[in-house]
């Protein structure tokens, strides 16, 4: 099981939409399970789990983990694909964001549109790495900063700013022979809360898709160069 994917086929994407199958994929994402043991925890007849699960497996979100002799049925026991799921911009691909088409650094919906960027992007290039069976190497920063004003937060912006153009710049090369571009994404925005975010999902009726992050092994697509610890 990988620890997270990312969904771009709009089927899929539906699929996982739907409370009853979240809801499925939630449980499978624990453990594998069967049409028969997961009947009693979602309250629906074995056929109706089954009818589920068969829709969540021609799309891949479910595989089979086993069998196992039950009387004088065998069961299926099946188990998500992964321990959460993304869904990408290109399952929406007709309407997708296109942070190209109105570029703002201090609009919050530029900033978004990036970010939807970057997943679609991500999950493509993981789709690719893995059909082709090489290693995608890849690097995150990951941090939190709380500034102690809004002057505060407006220098360390520019200071960003020129510190990071200051790199491109030095390393930019465009007409290096075989020479590959790589986009940068810089990102700065309040910390959401956990209560917060707690609140709006219940607010808004959402259904949590996602499972526990835990690590799952060494994936052969992420395998990329040490990387440097990041304080926090």
């Amino acid at each position: 099981m990988l620890d997270v994917t990312v969904i771009e086929d709009a089927g899929a994407a539906a699929v996982s939409l739907d409370p009853i199958r979240a809801r499925l994929l939630a449980e499978l994402a624990a453990g594998p399970a069967s049409a028969a043991m997961l009947a009693g925890k979602v309250g629906l007849p074995r056929q109706k789990v089954n009818y589920h699960l068969k829709t969540l497996e021609r799309h891949g979100l479910v595989e089979l983990a086993g069998e196992r002799r039950k009387g004088n049925v065998t069961e299926r026991l099946m188990r998500a694909t992964a321990a959460s799921y993304v869904i990408s911009p290109l399952a929406l691909a007709a309407v997708q964001p296109d942070p190209d088409r109105f570029r703002d650094q201090l609009s919050a919906r530029w900033l978004l549109a990036l970010g939807a960027r970057l997943v679609r992007d991500v999950g493509m290039l993981i789709t690719g790495a893995t059909k082709a069976r090489k290693r995608l190497a890849t690097y995150a920063l990951d941090g939190e900063v709380t500034f102690a004003s809004p002057a505060e937060r407006a220098a360390f912006i520019e200071e960003l700013t020129a510190g990071v153009g200051a790199l491109i710049s030095k390393y930019h090369d465009g007409d290096a022979a075989g020479g590959r571009p790589h986009r940068i994404v810089v990102a700065v925005h309040p910390t959401v809360r956990p209560e917060a975010a707690a609140d709006a999902v219940t607010a808004d009726g959402a259904e949590a898709l996602a499972g526990p992050d835990t690590e799952t092994g060494p994936d052969p697509v992420d395998e990329g160069p040490a990387r440097p610890e990041t304080a926090r």
